[in-house]
């Protein structure tokens, strides 16, 4: 089709107009739909120039019958070639819930051509109505250009329909049939029965909702009782929406999965488009809902093609999933009173003197001189099993839990309208930082001496030091407030934060399937374990789980990811500021006293802090991002919350370091 650019926008419309084709092949007759919306919406700047582009149009058409009567029977053609009721049922809906197949499927939208060479109504109005300007000037259609629209496209229903109604009320109805049946598919699949609480599956609304559809319908065409026949409709769809968020209920106590999670809100979404394409046939005789329709359609075939949407949706999901599994973990890691505090002192201590003999056998792999692959899997095994018998001591390690405690934190946001609701969190950040505090210093408190002591003994045992000269100076250069040993440790904060990511997974999974339970009663397991054993392994995999996954994949990562990035050319490693401490003292021990006096030692020793630093706020704040999404806390929430943080940081600053006394 020609691009027209002449300065007269009626001088365009005609030349458009003397072009319109109503036996032409299927493409050219999209083709100049097209070219009329590229025209409407001409640089899309204005709206109010669009609308008095649309008002040259009906202008021109009223002053030429002819072309007037052309336009009509194309339009009629088109509706005759294309199904407009799966467009006003299914377009801005998702077809696939899982993540991987959405996102190609919109990246083929995004990046191949389309044809307009299509019969399928919602990939037409996305080639025609394709940008947000397009919702912006369909819903500013004035009431007049609205009714000289409708007479202009007014066109009698097929006539397989056997009723005196127009084309565009037999759309509407066809649509609402179809939303109907979707709704009631979802609602009868056995997922979502099994998981609906119980009054709502005795009601069970899903059963009469085509029936009473059906009534309306009748109704609107008998002119009698339609009033009676739209509330009870209404009701019905309402106890559907009630009975399908019923099973949310289930999902918090049972696990969360993101496939039943997408359909329900998809139902719930369809609930909403059926009392948007009622109002559009029983109460829009100016065509004001209808123009109101097309522009929410042309708004969400944007969210439709679009990738930041789509991983914001599947992100959503994630975080409610994962924040749900962590914030219940995350409890035990904040301490709120002396007592408490203590006892995380004693437990970050017995974590560090464990990372002291972790330290050792590191050294010990790298000593074996295996390629980098191999070293760093053997590595990651050291660390993965080193995490879980710390975990099984019931000892800790600091880093890891931040990621477990913020989405513990988030959690208290949910009702921010509650009273001292902000000061409540705030009391919790401090308890958490105090917390970090304390297991910190619990854990290089013992791993710098213990290492050292390790490494004496190994000498006055074996005769030689632990590990070699040149190994330890590596170590202690390797650790430099100078080099790039921030961002590895802001880098390693990630990893954290992916470990307490799997983690929630790996439970949210194992709670899904109920896997303890079958544990516990199944006939094959309790015949191989027995009755009692069963148990206590079904009771043990459902308290540890979570700390299992995080630990074990924790571990592999930190050994993994450097050399793999190494492959890849992205020269990052890791800095885990225990390790560290550990390998420090182990350096020291090997080079001797004279070390304390070189600059080296004390940058080493000054990025210590740094490390732990990153390493605890980096996975914090991603984990605390996440449990926001999924607690959906607002911009006006986060600011209240971050300035009582500062509030009390200018308060009470000591209260992030130690508990009160009179708590």
């Amino acid at each position: 089709m020609p691009i027209f650019k002449s300065a007269r926008p009626s001088d365009d419309i005609a030349v458009l107009l003397d072009q319109v084709d109503p036996q032409a092949d299927l493409a050219h007759r999209h083709l100049w739909l097209l070219a009329l919306m590229r025209w409407i919406r001409g640089d899309s700047v204005s709206v109010d120039l669009a609308l008095s582009r649309v008002m040259v149009l009906l202008d021109v058409l009223q002053a030429r019958p002819e072309l007037s009567a052309l336009v009509r029977a194309w339009w009629w053609r088109l509706l005759d070639t294309v199904d407009g009721s799966i467009l006003l049922s299914d377009y801005g809906f998702a077809s696939r819930s899982a993540f991987v197949s959405e996102l190609v499927e919109r990246l083929h939208r995004k990046f191949l051509p389309s044809s307009p060479e299509t019969t399928d109504a919602g990939e037409l109005f996305s080639q025609a109505l394709h940008t947000e300007f397009d919702a912006r000037w369909l819903a500013a259609l004035p009431p007049e250009t609205l009714h000289r629209l409708g007479q202009l496209l007014a066109a009698p229903a097929p006539s397989a329909s056997g009723r005196n109604i127009s084309h565009w009320q037999h759309m509407l109805m066809e649509a609402i049939t179809f939303c109907t049946s979707q709704i009631r598919a979802v609602g009868f699949s056995p997922e979502v029965r099994l998981r609906m609480s119980v009054p709502a599956h005795d009601a069970s609304p899903f059963h009469e909702l085509s029936a009473d559809w059906d009534a309306v319908r009748d109704a609107w065409l008998s002119k009698q009782g339609l009033d009676e026949a739209v509330q009870h409709f209404k009701l019905r769809l309402e106890a559907c929406r009630q009975a399908a968020a019923s099973v949310y209920a289930h999902l918090d106590a049972n696990g969360i999965s993101v496939d039943l999670v997408f359909r329900l809100r998809q139902l719930r979404e369809r609930i909403l488009r059926i009392r948007t394409l009622l109002d559009c046939l029983l109460q829009d005789d100016d065509h004001r809902y209808a123009a109101q329709l097309i522009a929410h359609l042309a708004m969400v075939g944007q969210e439709q093609r679009s990738l930041r949407a789509l991983i914001n949706a599947n992100s959503s999901l994630l975080s409610a999933k994962v924040a749900e599994r962590n914030s219940e973990a995350g409890e035990h890691y904040i301490t709120r009173n002396w007592a408490e505090y203590k006892t995380m002192l004693r437990q970050a201590a017995g974590g560090g003197a464990f990372m002291a003999l972790t330290t050792a056998l590191k050294f010990g792999v790298m000593a074996l001189g295996f390629s980098a692959f191999w070293y760093g899997f053997w590595a990651g095994v050291v660390y993965a099993t080193s995490f879980v018998l710390i975990q099984l001591l019931h000892f800790t390690v600091a880093t890891k839990q931040p990621a477990m405690t913020a989405p513990a934190m988030a959690a208290k946001l949910k009702d921010m309208s509650a009273p001292h609701a902000v000061e409540e969190f705030a009391d919790e950040v401090t308890n958490l930082v105090r917390s970090q505090v304390a297991a910190v210093l619990g854990n290089v408190a013992l791993v710098f001496p213990l290492a050292i002591a390790l490494s004496t003994a190994w000498f006055l045992f074996f005769g030689h030091a632990l590990i070699s000269h040149e190994t330890a100076d590596y170590a202690l250069h390797s650790i430099s407030l100078l080099g790039p040993s921030a961002l590895f440790a802001a880098f390693t904060g990630v990893l954290l934060f992916a470990s307490s990511l799997i983690a929630g997974w790996v439970e949210n999974w194992f709670v899904l399937h109920r896997l303890d339970s079958a544990l516990r009663y199944n006939p094959s397991m309790t015949a191989w374990l027995g009755l009692a054993r069963a148990d206590r392994w079904a009771h043990f995999l459902r308290r540890n789980i979570s700390g299992f996954a995080a630990n074990i994949s924790l571990g592999l990562m930190l050994g993994l990811v450097p050399p793999i990035l190494g492959f890849l050319g992205l020269g990052l490693d890791v800095r885990h500021v225990t390790l560290s401490a550990g390998q420090l003292g182990m350096a020291c021990a090997a080079l001797g006293w004279g070390v304390v006096q070189t600059p080296a030692f004390w940058w080493a020793i000054a990025c210590l802090p740094v490390m732990g630093f990153l390493n605890v706020m980096v996975s914090f704040w991603l984990a605390f991002q996440v449990a926001l999404r999924a607690h959906n806390v607002n911009a006006v929430g986060r600011r209240a919350v971050s300035g009582a943080i500062r509030q009390r940081l200018r308060q009470e600053p000591l209260r992030f370091f130690w508990p009160a006394r009179e708590s």
